[in-house]
């Protein structure tokens, strides 16, 4: 048995990974822990263990060997440096940091620590994302030319954020908007598939004002090292979202609609795109099962680098700057 303690309860992700423990027979968490003792002895009843006032307690316990940082965004840094200094092994919600700064910090420390690290880009599991991996890897779209993906949905439309996760609508506390909170994960799989960022811009919007001056959706430009064009957009104000991802090359293409991959390559038998490509790989188990996965030791188990979730925040910082300057920005290096 592997002991946890979760540490912050505040992401609206909070309640799925609770029932996500609550199924695992070789995790248990021990203590619970967050600025709002309200907040924390809700969270701790549902999983069945005692709330702490001092995160001194989970730092010294040796039987607590990793921790759930499920805080509001500024509140990582802090507790992600107290955790690696404790050499607790991290599952941190995305995004990892406010920023490039706070975010390149964290990475440092966790690198330097040596414990295991994970964020939420639970997409990276999708057999959709793994076969594109996979056949960009092979070569099979030729030289690719530009790439696209989106992340979106209704939150603002349905009041999602009204109440116990307001904080995320309050970019002091969460850093990003809408935009930035769904884009996090289209960007994690443009960069998972075509590498790093040189250039970005977007324009980002408020629609509803529902939520006062927070963002509600964005549309963004990337320039990769690699010379690819890529796009993202991300919102939470869609009553639809049919189109997800389109990949192009000059010998192959590939676009999502409605879950569906279509896929048409000259180089791959059967190939022609028009009808749905099911030949697709496993799925993988989702982001937080797979920390935890590799905290009870399984072997070779496919983690998000601390420093590729740093690249992400600095990345979807400097979009943020493009908009506010309204022109391109460069992403912060480490």
């Amino acid at each position: 048995m592997k002991y946890t303690a979760l540490v912050g309860c505040a992401h609206i992700h909070t309640p799925g990974f609770i029932k996500r423990l609550n199924a695992r027979s070789d995790v248990k968490v021990k203590l619970v822990w967050d600025h709002d003792a309200e907040r924390a002895a809700k969270y701790a009843a549902d999983i069945n263990a005692p709330t702490t006032s001092d995160l001194n307690a989970i730092w010294s316990d040796p039987e607590i060997d990793s921790v759930i940082v499920c805080s509001e965004t500024d509140g990582h840094e802090k507790l992600v440096l107290d955790a690696a200094a404790a050499k607790k092994h991290l599952f941190v919600e995305k995004p990892l940091g406010m920023g490039a700064k706070d975010a390149y910090a964290m990475a440092r420390e966790i690198d330097q620590a040596g414990v295991l690290f994970q964020t939420g880009y639970f997409m990276r599991g999708n057999p959709l994302h793994l076969f594109l991996r996979e056949q960009i890897q092979k070569g099979s779209f030729g030289k690719i030319t530009r790439i696209r993906h989106t992340n979106c949905h209704s939150g603002s439309l349905g009041g999602w954020f009204d109440t116990e996760w307001r904080w995320m609508t309050d970019v002091k506390q969460s850093g990003v908007g809408a935009f930035g909170d769904l884009g996090t994960h289209s960007l994690d799989i443009l960069m998972w598939l075509m590498g790093d960022v040189e250039w970005v811009t977007a324009d980002i919007a408020v629609v509803t004002g529902r939520y006062g001056d927070c963002d509600e959706t964005g549309e963004g430009l990337l320039k990769f090292a690699n010379g690819v064009i890529g796009s993202l957009a991300a919102g939470w104000v869609d009553v639809a979202h049919p189109i997800s991802t389109i990949l192009s090359g000059t010998m192959g293409h590939a676009y999502v609609a409605n879950g569906k991959l279509y896929f048409k390559s000259s180089l791959v038998e059967g190939a022609d795109g028009n009808e749905p490509w099911t030949a697709l790989p496993a799925e993988l188990p989702h982001a937080f099962d797979l920390f935890f996965d590799a905290v009870t030791g399984k072997p070779n188990v496919p983690l998000v680098s601390a420093h590729e979730a740093a690249a992400r925040s600095a990345v979807m910082e400097a979009f943020y700057q493009s908009a506010r300057q309204q022109g391109w920005a460069e992403p912060a290096k480490p």
